[in-house]
């Protein structure tokens, strides 16, 4: 026969699973085919088993084919299967078998339990005894992360893979799943996870309850103060930035109460939180009107230390087109006195030029000129009302 007429191909089984070898001839002559093992001894003579191996089963046999399965695959099974047709000269086709071995399930162990925000923590996540060696990925929530991995070769190709990740956490992680997932020819979806528990400070936040609008005189101020951590804060604490809290102010957990408001309440109130991690603050500026005040002077803000500065609710707002159009004003104004100004200081200016010359019109030398200048000031008194 001319050209291969013998056909095989490589098979890929996981250990303790069942292999299925093909010896297949396109055009057959009635030659006799038999499969060898890798150290070739005959396994099948036609449908003939020589080899005392009962995991070695005849699935098909035919003048084309030779199919044989191999039950509960191990690692010593692994290698080049030959197949063999009695032709003249004889043809071979070789199968690889290669044996996988699935790792273990993923073991995920982490350096802290809680971890404070800003801070590093470190997950490690470990393939067992795999062949071949297992690949690591990691994933926090649907973002793709980087581990540092470590390979340690066993025995027959066998490998363990640990990977490393290290992880700067803030309060946005807490509750988060870290998946390490591994990668591997034996084994589909395999991966484990963790949620991270991240602690974090404070956040605080000042509302005012009462009044809707002005803080007048004689009404009453009502704040609370709004604050959430991890832990819970376990301490509220009001206070009077730079002066001393009024007596009369009454403190109940987290609300801040003043009757009957005065001028001599004005100031910052601070409302401090702290847990574990630290503490943080929210600033209050009280300013009392007078009962009679409709527009505010300047607007009420809450000036917090670690959130952006924001209006607290009452609606006092200075209305930035009112200030353009006043600094326009202003400005306007200050062009027009200038211009004025300018013109006639260039008008007082001719006329002094003018009245000199006048003196030196009539004048036959130049000291002529000046003294009939001089005598051209008769009129003096006009020019010192100019001046002043």
């Amino acid at each position: 026969t001319m050209g291969q007429n013998l056909v095989t191909n490589n098979v890929s089984v996981v250990e303790g699973e069942t292999a299925i070898i093909s010896c297949r001839v396109k055009n057959n002559d009635d030659s006799v085919i038999q499969l060898l093992n890798p150290n070739r001894q005959t396994i099948y003579f036609r449908d003939v088993r020589p080899l005392k191996d009962s995991r070695f089963q005849l699935v098909n046999f035919s003048d084309n084919e030779l199919l044989v399965s191999l039950s509960n695959v191990s690692l010593s099974d692994e290698g080049r299967y030959v197949c063999q047709l009695y032709t003249d000269p004889p043809q071979e086709a070789y199968a690889d078998i290669t044996v996988l071995v699935p790792p273990g399930n993923p073991i995920l162990e982490s350096r802290e339990e809680i971890v404070s925000e800003g801070n590093e923590t470190e997950i490690t996540c470990t393939a067992m005894g795999s062949k071949p060696a297992s690949t690591i990925k990691w994933m926090k929530g649907d973002q793709p992360l980087q581990g540092e991995a470590t390979v340690e070769e066993l025995y027959d190709r066998m490998f363990t893979v640990t990977s490393r990740l290290r992880l700067t956490v803030s309060k946005e992680d807490d509750g988060v799943a870290v998946i390490c997932i591994i990668d591997h020819p034996a084994v589909k979806d395999f991966q484990a996870q963790k949620y991270l528990e991240v602690q974090y400070k404070p956040e605080v936040q000042i509302v005012v309850e009462f009044p809707e609008g002005l803080t007048r005189e004689g009404e009453n101020l009502e704040l609370t103060c709004k604050a959430k951590g991890k832990p819970q804060p376990h301490q509220i604490n009001w206070l009077k930035v730079d002066d001393d809290f009024p007596s009369h102010a009454v403190i109940t957990g987290s609300d801040l109460f003043i009757e009957n408001l005065n001028k001599s309440y004005n100031g910052t109130y601070r409302c401090v939180a702290s847990n574990l991690v630290g503490e943080a603050y929210d600033d209050y500026i009280l300013y009392v009107y007078d009962v009679l005040t409709t527009t505010p002077p300047p607007t009420n803000t809450t000036i917090s230390a670690f959130q952006d500065s924001r209006a607290d609710g009452a609606p006092q707002k200075i209305d930035h087109a009112v200030i353009g159009g006043i600094v326009a004003v202003v400005v306007f104004a200050m062009l027009c006195l200038l211009i004025v100004l300018g013109r006639y200081f260039a008008r007082h200016k001719g006329t002094y030029f003018t009245h000199e010359a006048k003196g030196a019109d009539d004048a036959a030398d130049a000291d002529t000129a000046i003294i009939n200048a001089e005598g051209g000031h008769n009129n003096s008194d006009d020019k010192k009302e100019y001046y002043i």
